[in-house]
């Protein structure tokens, strides 16, 4: 991988950062939410709201409130809550690493059992075992979010049993076990149309690998099927999944806001919720933001796996 690609890179994630940015502040700019009544009242005077509007630059033409903002960002302001009083970069970084907990947790399991399945379902295709994770990957990609967490709910958090709590978060620098104890339930949740939408793309590529010219050839050498699977068919196999894993990261990060309100999981998803409800527009704006700039990572990661993973991919 050339450094002039990485610098390509890196110039369109920046440019494409640049373009949300414009969007999104454009976009709450629109929203029916007055920051100076928000932080004085309803009860306040014309003269005090003007005197804040003042002191925040509100009073400023549009595209200068943006300027002003966007040098903030580039230092690392984001402004300040509205709903807090408290910098909301701190507060969206600190959501952004549970929610990062939430998701790296949901994707491990989902690597966990949805490459085995779809290994085992390509090697016996058009076996039981084959037709059972088919029908077990369409019923989890129907299940929306809800209605999982519902099900697991009630199988795995009834007070009866006790066996998880039902909502709530506990660090895992303050205590290790109660941590993995709360996040448990959001990660069943959030991996089952993970791994039924990885497995059956495992399984689907895997089949194309195997019947191609190249394995033939691998077997007509005498190489065990073990070797064959893993040095030479998975390593093809696995490219589109990671494409898709890049754009699950994506997913997790919009995707689990549902899951994080069900829970009461203080992740990024849960806090824009509420910034959105209190019109918080700094809030808002860092969130978004800050979302957007993780998805282009892991897309950028994505790319360095392919990389990694395939040496005939070079780029240049």
């Amino acid at each position: 991988m050339s450094p002039a690609y990485l610098l390509k890179r890196m110039a369109t994630i920046l440019f494409t950062l640049l373009v949300v940015s414009v969007i999104v502040f454009g976009i709450t700019q629109l929203l029916p939410a007055d920051a100076a009544v928000m932080m004085l009242g309803e009860h306040a005077t014309p003269e005090q709201l003007a005197a804040v509007r003042n002191q925040l630059g509100l009073d400023a033409p549009g595209w200068l409130q943006y300027l002003h903002w966007l040098a903030g960002v580039l230092t690392g302001d984001f402004g300040t809550s509205l709903r807090t009083g408290l910098p909301v970069g701190e507060t969206m970084v600190v959501a952004l690493g549970r929610s990062l907990l939430l998701a790296f947790a949901s994707i491990l399991l989902m690597l966990v059992i949805a490459v085995p399945l779809g290994i085992v379902a390509a090697l016996k295709r058009g076996s039981a075992v084959d037709l059972g994770v088919g029908l077990g990957s369409y019923l989890g990609v129907s299940l929306p979010e809800f209605v999982t967490a519902t099900i697991v709910l009630i199988l795995l958090a009834n007070p009866a049993l006790g066996w998880f709590p039902a909502t709530g978060y506990v660090p895992l620098t303050e205590d290790f076990g109660a941590g993995l104890h709360h996040l448990v339930l959001p990660v069943i949740t959030v991996s089952v149309i993970l791994i039924a939408h990885v497995s059956r793309m495992v399984r689907s590529d895997l089949v194309d690998v195997l019947e191609t010219d190249y394995i033939r050839a691998a077997r007509l050498k005498g190489l065990s099927p073990r070797r064959v699977l893993v040095r030479h068919a998975l390593r093809n196999a696995l490219l589109p999944t990671i494409t898709v894993i890049a754009l699950d990261v994506g997913y997790l990060l919009g995707g689990i806001i549902v899951v994080e309100e069900i829970f009461a999981f203080p992740g990024i998803g849960r806090e824009l919720i509420v910034s959105i409800q209190a019109r918080d527009l700094p809030a808002i704006q860092a969130g978004a933001l800050i979302m957007a700039g993780t998805y282009a990572a892991a897309n950028f990661l994505a790319d360095i796996a392919y990389a990694v993973l395939d040496k005939r991919i070079q780029y240049g």
